[in-house]
């Protein structure tokens, strides 16, 4: 089947309405969209979508046409009504698909982006071409991943051309807040989303459920989902060439009167039925018998640290603590990013060591000369530590940082935690500094 998404449209809105056959979203850019020939079991399957395997091998999840239906009409609920889309993300992930699937809802014809790297200049042009081909008073939408929002920041006109928008989607990552303030204020109408491929994308606009969505807190503290666009379960498949068969499917619980019930992997809470999210079970550290949440650190770190873009917090091992908690920091300002990634690393990715190379210390054109927090290449641990208490236990300090120039992402903007393990492992090998006041409350 053709790679170009608006060549599948027709056999999207089939699979949608049951007079085709289900399909399976690409695995990757390159590859082909396939037709399922015996979809076995899944009673009303319309799109088999891929996870995007941030926590091991990624998982087929599939999708029924009413569950899908179910997301783009909660989503044209939410945003004002049904309006054109631009499709800025791969397909092969859930939100690059769901601009398709939205659009097939609303009855428009989606406009997709210039093909290669997403960039400002080609953003602008895409977005003109849009402006100039649609007709005035109707909403326009589109989806983006915070990586693609620090670029549009950075360049005026793009700028512009996003603040046409009614509304920009931003998930895939969590967005940084300074990064949301700093697109507000310039104009842009971001609706931070919370959801994954197993509900269909989104499911918890800017801290609030969709229509129909019922959240609850587990007694592990995981957050738990039950909803009309929840996956009918995760599916067994076996491709032969542009065609796909689903030997099984692992059904997820069904709940009376909510739909499927999912349990997810993240950690949150609710208050006043809004949703907090503290980032992923699978990801806490423990430090000196302390569970550290990397996501609770990583928010701390990007309130209390002024220039500071993005920060990664994994863990290395540590005779002493067990687990040792170390921060990766990519300033706002620094010299042009060094590649990120070099084969053979896991995941299939690995921060390259050029990517820890020092950046220049404020006073050289690089920071901000009133954070205080790094010169002269380096980290200023005491200082980070001392801006940090207050806002963190004791445990959850790190007690080694780094500067760096990238950090290393898989799917759409995710942070990639097994390659950013992988490079604090490495340059802490190489510095032996850290802060050693002797407990977990020093």
């Amino acid at each position: 089947m053709a790679r170009d998404p608006l060549a599948v449209l027709p056999a999207l809105e089939a699979a949608l309405d049951g007079s085709g056959p289900p399909l399976v979203l690409p695995a990757t850019a390159d590859s082909p969209w396939l037709t399922v020939t015996d979809p076995g079991e899944a009673r009303g399957l319309a799109l088999i979508a891929r996870t995007s395997g941030s926590t091991g091998e990624p998982k087929a999840v599939a999708l029924p046409a009413a569950a899908l239906r179910a997301s783009a009409e909660a989503t044209a609920a939410h945003l004002g009504g049904p309006g054109a889309w631009l499709l800025a993300l791969p397909v092969h992930h859930i939100a690059g698909a769901q601009v398709l699937l939205r659009s097939l809802h609303a009855g428009t014809r989606p406009f997709v982006s210039s093909p290669g790297p997403f960039t400002a200049e080609g953003f602008s042009a895409d977005v003109a071409a849009m402006q100039a081909a649609l007709e005035p008073g109707g909403r326009r939408y589109t989806a983006l991943v915070p990586t693609q929002i620090a670029r549009l920041l950075d360049d005026p006109e793009a700028l512009a051309r996003a603040a046409w928008f009614d509304a920009i989607l931003v998930g895939g990552a969590a967005l940084h807040p300074s990064l949301h303030d700093r697109a507000t204020e310039a104009g842009l109408n971001l609706v931070r989303t919370y959801g994954m491929t197993e509900t269909c994308g989104g499911v918890v606009y800017d801290r609030m459920p969709l229509p129909g969505v019922d959240l609850d807190i587990d007694p592990q503290g995981r957050i738990v989902i039950a909803a009309p666009m929840v996956a009918s379960g995760y599916a067994d498949i076996e491709a032969d060439g542009t065609a796909a068969r689903l030997r099984s499917l692992r059904p997820f619980e069904e709940v009376p009167g909510l739909g499927r019930r999912f349990r997810t992997s993240d950690l949150g809470s609710l208050q006043d039925g809004m949703l907090s999210v503290h980032g992923r079970a699978d990801d806490v550290l423990i430090s000196g018998g302390e569970n550290v949440s990397p996501a609770l650190v990583e928010a701390a770190l990007l309130r209390a640290l002024p220039g500071l873009r993005q920060a990664i917090v994994t863990g290395v091992d540590d005779p002493e603590w067990g687990t040792r908690i170390v921060a990766l920091l990519q300033p706002e300002q620094g010299p042009e990013p060094a590649p990120a990634s070099a084969p053979g690393a896991p995941g299939g990715a690995s921060a390259d060591a050029a990517a820890a190379d020092r950046v220049p210390d404020p006073g050289t054109g690089g920071g901000t000369p009133a954070a205080a927090w790094w010169a002269g290449g380096d980290v200023d641990l005491a200082r980070l530590r001392s801006l940090l208490s207050g806002r963190l236990p004791a445990a959850a300090l790190p007690r080694q940082a780094f500067l760096v120039e990238s950090l290393p992402e898989r799917g759409i903007g995710k942070p990639d935690r097994a390659a950013a393990k992988t490079l604090a492992g490495r340059l802490a090998s190489r510095e032996s500094r850290f802060s050693g006041p002797g407990g977990p409350d020093g």
